[in-house]
């Protein structure tokens, strides 16, 4: 065999090598509602793919596994904060190996503001340039990233004025998030609080109720377990406030 032709067989096995290893930890991930603890399995085969060869996909989803990690395994702050610095970690390493994966900067961005949540409002602000920077990135990269739109438009709804915070531009990115996926349930809800926030209490309690009855949900762990819960107890506080005039009904 030429070496030109081992070459071109190597380049083109590397993409196979990778979807090779990110597979087994991405079907952990797909019901991983019905056993959190798979988060665990998935977070160690992708470290173990990571050791054995760091390619930007493996190190994106090791980036989300962390995000999941903090957000649903984590028990305390100290955990939060340590899970979220390693899934920043893994998404700069993707940035560095990958500059225009989307998905790099998303989980960067990502990671970032958890970290950003938890440290306070001094030590936020001067995160939120950095967090903002790469979720323009991540659009720049990709306009039809429902992540980044939901992503941005949570920057643009929850950051003060003079940190960029425009709810008007908040509401036109969430909107955009559900015309490009009306099953990604998480931009629905970020829409709903911009509603309350808003005293729009009608169309929150509309946004909120297609989350409950939403029948397939884009993300089925994620409205499992935290979109559908938050719809149902906003639901709940519009109706005891008499905002709207009924309960929510329980889905079957």
């Amino acid at each position: 065999m030429s070496a030109l032709l081992a070459l071109a067989l190597l380049l083109l096995a590397a993409p196979v090598a990778a979807q090779t290893a990110v597979a087994p930890p991405r079907a952990l991930l797909v019901a991983w509602h019905e056993e959190p603890a798979r988060i665990d399995r998935a977070r160690a085969l992708l470290e173990a793919a990571v050791a054995a060869e760091p390619t930007p996909e493996a190190l994106v989803e090791l980036s989300r596994v962390w995000f999941l990690t903090g957000d649903f395994r984590a028990r305390a702050d100290g955990e939060r904060v340590a899970a979220y610095e390693r899934g920043s970690e893994a998404a700069s390493r993707a940035i560095a190996a990958a500059p225009r994966s989307d998905q790099a900067h998303l989980w960067y961005a990502i990671n970032t503001g958890r970290l950003a949540e938890l440290r306070g409002l001094v030590r936020a602000a001067a995160l939120l340039s950095r967090i903002r920077e790469e979720s323009e990135t991540v659009l720049r990269l990709n306009p039809s990233n429902v992540e980044g739109l939901i992503l941005a438009g949570g920057i643009a709804a929850e950051a003060p004025g003079w940190l960029g915070g425009d709810r008007n531009r908040a509401e036109a990115l969430f909107k955009r998030a559900i015309d490009a996926d009306p099953h990604q349930t998480a931009g629905r809800l970020e829409l709903a609080r911009l509603y309350l926030a808003t005293r729009r209490w009608r169309a929150a309690e509309r946004e909120l109720q297609r989350i409950v009855d939403e029948p397939s949900p884009t993300d089925l762990p994620r409205w499992t377990m935290r979109d559908l819960p938050r719809a149902r107890a906003l639901l709940a506080e519009l109706s005891d406030r008499g905002r709207v005039t009924s309960p929510p009904p329980e889905s079957p």
